[in-house]
């Protein structure tokens, strides 16, 4: 499936499991993601987001957001938005 690259990983916290994104492009719940890195290689969907502790269902570019992801993820990976 085509991708399109949409930010990169900023931060990660193991409690809980959240990863902190510096978003180039739009994202939005529902999205499906890819993290991709010199150890990571995972796809989800962006289930919610948050930015500043506070709930969105769109983020924009520019933003810096946390998603809750399954495994961890380091600083300097790319996300790419898997798009159909």
């Amino acid at each position: 499936m085509p991708e399109v690259e949409i930010g990169t990983i900023s931060d990660f916290f193991a409690r809980p499991v959240v990863a902190a994104i510096e978003l180039t492009a739009d994202l939005k719940a529902g999205d499906k993601i890819h993290i991709k890195g010199h150890t990571t290689d995972m796809e989800l969907i962006v289930n919610s987001m948050q930015i500043h502790n506070q709930s969105v269902a769109i983020a924009k570019a520019g933003d810096a957001v946390g998603i809750k992801v399954p495994d961890k993820v380091r600083h300097g990976d790319k996300v790419y938005k898997v798009t159909d």
